[in-house]
């Protein structure tokens, strides 16, 4: 289904990135991890991109769209499908 790239940030022993990573994997949206508790420059690097420090920090294509809340409220709005097929 997706054609955008998706990258969600996450760190070890997270529910929120768990609860997304179920909404990306129910909808068979494949994805980029990038666990920052195990990489701290990544870490750095989701700071710099976000202006966040916390996780899962989710980008499709080059949107951030934030963090669980944002996606899950933006897959209630039809808007997460939209977006996975720009």
């Amino acid at each position: 289904m997706s054609t955008s790239e998706v990258v969600i940030y996450s760190g070890n022993r997270c529910a929120y990135c768990n609860a997304a990573k179920r909404l990306l994997d129910s909808k068979n949206v494949s994805y980029t991890e990038i666990n920052v508790d195990e990489d701290p420059a990544r870490r750095e690097e989701m700071m710099r991109r976000t202006q966040r420090q916390t996780v899962p920090q989710i980008f499709i294509g080059e949107q951030h769209v934030g963090g669980f809340d944002d996606l899950s409220e933006l897959n209630q709005s039809g808007g997460l499908d939209e977006l996975l097929a720009s």
